[in-house]
């Protein structure tokens, strides 16, 4: 216990306080989001604790905030005066039961010293359990209790699992069962006396967004969605000289939580996207951004020094055979039984009381603490009504993204990561059958090839805009951007906005660069006849938000979503080759992989983890789809045949990926 603050925290961390009054944002530390303590300005304009800027420094040469370069010598205190105001912030005196004063920050350790009656006690109480004769006696009770297993019960209130905008999240991505693992998170042999990085710290951000023109666009493009295997809405870019841009806190990899308060982290990929264009002159967006690895000593010993909170949750099954929707996990260096994920519109997810990474105690009474993911599944399958969960909760934003497998009550989307490589194989050509998979795997989306044949005046021009082009960055097909309400394709009526054109009389257009689609075109335009050959992609699902009615501002662009649509043969390849160092991982999630119940689905990138190779790389970014590993087709493998083959590499691995552009807010 630290005689300054009266909590339990590591010798090198900040002391921790209880807070009266809500601190104003600008006395808080964007890195433990915490108020200061030993307030560092840096010459870019922000301010963090002295600690925790300079852990931050000891892996990173750049500002947390806009991530300017950075050197922790260029920093230096703040003023007095925001000194003198930090210390005055008033406080509660940690040992509430005993004693309810509040004080300034400044005054605590001084009242614990000679006026605290619950300071006072703890240290009688140290003394009895150093003396012999009182070694039979109960320790003093702490904050984690797990002794009450023998009748959970259901609060009255509940437990919110809402993420709070000051919380910041140390995530496990521990192996979850031998064989199955995660190896871009995953220790390599060689490492084993060497500090192992298998947990990412990942933090939660409420930024606030400010436009003098209420329909301006963000300036970012985004991927994901619950209608896809990626499942949150995550950053992929951000255009140059935009709002973001400006702004400087959102980066490539966020994951965007909320959009105005409105939890976005379950919905479709359109629905985010109609969120994130409504316009108006101030945009609060909560984001979860990745820190990078830490240890696992410390993330293990700042979790024992964490306050953690017991729940009590029932669910209730309509009969025995009903699932909860619930993936239970094991992970290498804790013991007990982990919730990993939540299933969607399972009996936990609509219950809304359990939460991602919550350690399981007991179901029905019997302690698991020790258990198994399979003795727990047991438990819940041969129970006829209520399922009465107790959990062990940390504070925090948990991040859902790279442990897979385990027992399970239901199983869910799998993610996993690389870890490796050895020879490469070249890349076998686009055309053949190995690289191909079915048009429409995206569920909601069909592709449809359409011929028009349309009479015109010579001189009549066709009336059509065109974007992409083999040339563009993403390797594009050329697709029409708009149908001018002047010539002959307006008049026709079948070509639209959207739809990929094939070829033009005959002319392929699909390997063509945009200035060459252009000139075949216009050469073509001149005759008294053409017949286009085009790709049109319907989305099936009418309750999808309209959003060309929240286009006026916005470049048009297709969705990101309907690209995943596209036949293999308009796929556009290229190898991405990585590199690393035998204890590096490669820092990067895939999800996506054949399961039984989805059928065959695309992997795609979900996390590029800072600071790691695939991070430097630069060029695999977050929503490219991998379709081979080495020159071998990933199409219809599971995570568990992936992985495998990931493993084997160990300094070098070619990904052979498909990019698609997110789609722009």
């Amino acid at each position: 216990l630290c005689c300054e603050c009266g909590q339990f925290h590591l010798l090198w961390d900040n002391h921790l306080y209880t807070f009266q009054d809500e601190v104003d944002d600008d006395l808080i530390c964007h890195i433990c989001l915490q108020p200061l303590l030993q307030p560092m300005d840096t010459p870019c304009g922000h301010t963090y604790c002295f600690k925790c800027l300079e852990n931050f420094m000891q892996e990173y040469n750049f500002c947390p905030m806009d991530r300017k370069k950075l050197s922790f010598q260029q920093c230096h205190k703040s003023s007095l005066l925001v000194r003198n105001l930090l210390d005055k912030l008033i406080v509660f005196c940690p040992f509430k039961a005993e004693c309810q004063q509040t004080m300034q920050r400044c005054e605590l350790e001084a009242h614990l010293q000679n006026r605290c009656p619950g300071f006072k006690k703890y240290r009688s109480e140290l003394q009895r359990k150093k003396n012999p004769i009182s070694k039979g006696k109960e320790d003093p009770p702490t904050k984690v209790e797990t002794n009450t297993l023998k009748d959970p019960e259901v609060p009255s209130g509940g437990s919110s699992l809402v993420a709070e905008s000051s919380a910041a999240a140390v995530v496990s991505l521990g192996t979850a069962e031998p064989g199955l693992v995660n190896p871009a998170f995953e220790e390599t042999e060689e490492g084993e006396n060497l500090p192992q990085r298998t947990s990412l710290v990942a933090e939660t951000t409420t930024i606030e967004i400010h436009r003098e023109d209420p329909e301006e666009e963000l300036g970012m493009r985004i991927v994901g969605g619950k209608d896809t295997p990626l499942g949150n809405i995550v950053v992929q870019e951000v255009l140059r000289d935009s709002v973001i841009a400006a702004d400087g806190r959102i980066a490539p990899g966020d994951h965007i939580l909320e959009v105005n308060g409105v939890n976005i982290s379950s919905v479709t990929h359109c629905q985010a996207v109609s969120f994130l264009r409504h316009p108006g002159p101030v945009l609060h967006l909560m984001v979860l951004q990745e820190k990078g690895f830490s240890s696992k000593t410390a993330q293990q010993d700042s979790t024992s020094a964490t306050n953690r909170e017991v729940i009590h949750v029932t669910l209730i099954k309509r009969d025995r055979s009903e699932p909860l929707g619930i993936k239970l996990i094991r992970k290498t260096d804790e013991a007990g039984i982990f919730i990993l994920d939540l299933l969607e519109g399972g009996l936990a997810a609509k219950n809304g009381k359990l939460s991602r990474n919550d350690r399981v105690l007991s179901i029905n009474g019997q302690d698991l603490r020790q258990g198994t993911p399979e003795a727990a599944a047991q438990i819940i399958q041969t129970t006829e009504s209520r399922v009465n969960f107790v959990v062990l909760r940390q504070p925090g934003v948990q991040l859902s993204d790279p442990v897979e497998d385990g027992s399970t009550s239901n199983s869910s989307s799998s993610s996993s990561s690389s870890n490796g490589g050895s020879p490469v194989h070249h890349r076998r050509r686009l055309d053949q059958n190995h690289y191909r998979r079915k048009s429409n795997y995206q569920k909601g989306y069909i592709s449809h090839e359409k011929t028009v044949a349309i009479k015109k005046e010579p001189k009549e021009s066709l009336g059509i805009t065109i974007g992409g082009g083999r040339d563009n960055k993403n390797k594009l097909p050329i697709y029409v951007t708009s149908v001018q309400p002047i010539g002959c394709l307006f008049r026709d009526g079948r070509i639209k906005r959207g739809d990929v054109l094939l070829s033009i009389n005959g002319i392929d257009l699909t390997h063509l660069n945009y200035y060459e689609a252009v000139s075949a075109l216009k050469s073509n335009a001149a005759s008294h006849s053409v017949i286009l050959k085009a790709l049109e992609i319907l989305s099936l699902n009418s309750t999808e938000p309209s959003l060309d009615i929240k286009e006026q501002g916005f470049s048009w662009s297709p969705l990101w979503i309907t690209w995943l649509g596209l036949p293999s043969y308009l796929h556009c390849c290229q190898d991405i080759v990585l590199s690393k160092g035998n204890l590096e991982s490669w820092g990067f999630s895939i999800v996506g992989g054949f399961e039984e119940s989805k059928g065959n689905q695309p992997f795609f990138i979900k996390t590029i983890v800072p600071g790691t190779p695939a991070f430097r790389d630069r060029k695999l970014k977050c929503g490219d789809e991998i379709v081979a590993v080495n020159g071998v087709p990933a199409i219809g493998m599971s995570n568990s045949e992936l992985i495998p083959m990931l493993k084997e590499q160990r300094n070098k691995v070619t990904l052979t990926v498909v990019s698609w552009p997110g789609s722009l807010v």
